[in-house]
């Protein structure tokens, strides 16, 4: 707990059996209140350890994908009473030692979301191409100025997460775009710390065709974002949100 916030790291998981324990004795448990881990229908015995390291655990029996798993990362966060939530891939490929310097950036009140953004940790090489490209795209359409939109490491105010409508968001990777489309869309101030990342065989990835895939699927939200602030057109991602109020 931090100044009297409830923090809660959310660990939406899938075959993370061979990284989730290094993970998981990473996160700092002096601040961090509560944790939970979804397990998105692994065939391996990520449960299994899950319960051993007396995790709260929620178990889906058919894989919802990696945009439905956070969708029941952040509602049992929310139920569970956080103030703070972050989501930590339970791969490793993301420090948990950052959770301190993220949630303090938030409980201090001069952000509502904080990033741990690759690019700035300059370890994102053999991404740093059509990351940087894709991000570059999205900062002039949105008119925002961040390093990257992709990134999986991220924290998020219980406000935030109680006032956008995520759970009508993709089920699949382009979940994290729309969501920090609709956050920047009303006015949340979204912070950014530099993110050291670790790419090795066990870290999840997802394969060409499917970049190419959620490459699109940013691109779309990125347009549907400035038609809608144009008013050109209504859309269900971004209609009806309610605007930061600070």
């Amino acid at each position: 707990m931090i100044w009297g916030k409830k923090v809660t790291v959310v660990l939406p998981a899938y075959n993370a059996a061979k990284t989730l324990e290094r993970t998981y004795n990473e996160i700092p448990k002096d601040i961090v209140d509560d944790i939970i881990l979804v397990d998105d229908a692994s065939n391996d015995e990520t449960v299994t350890i899950a319960h051993r390291l007396n995790i709260h655990t929620l178990i889906h029996n058919e894989n919802m994908g990696y945009g439905g798993n956070q969708k029941t990362c952040y509602k049992a966060a929310l139920d569970r009473g956080a103030d703070i939530i972050i989501m930590l891939h339970p791969d490793y490929q993301y420090t948990p030692k950052l959770i301190p310097a993220m949630a303090y950036l938030l409980v201090s009140g001069e952000f509502d979301v904080v990033l741990g953004s690759r690019i700035l940790g300059g370890k994102a090489l053999n991404k740093y191409i059509s990351n940087r490209i894709l991000s570059f795209i999205q900062n002039l359409l949105i008119g925002s100025k961040q390093s990257e939109y992709h990134t999986g490491y991220r924290a998020y105010t219980r406000k935030v997460l109680l006032s956008v409508p995520f759970e009508n968001n993709s089920n699949d990777f382009v979940f994290d775009n729309e969501l920090l489309s609709q956050i920047i869309f009303a006015g949340y101030r979204v912070g950014e710390i530099s993110c050291p990342a670790r790419y090795f065989p066990e870290a999840s990835s997802i394969n060409f065709q499917r970049s190419i895939t959620y490459g699109i699927g940013c691109l779309r939200t990125t347009l549907l974002f400035r038609l809608t602030k144009w008013n050109l057109i209504e859309n269900s991602l971004f209609s009806g949100l309610p605007l930061a109020q600070h």
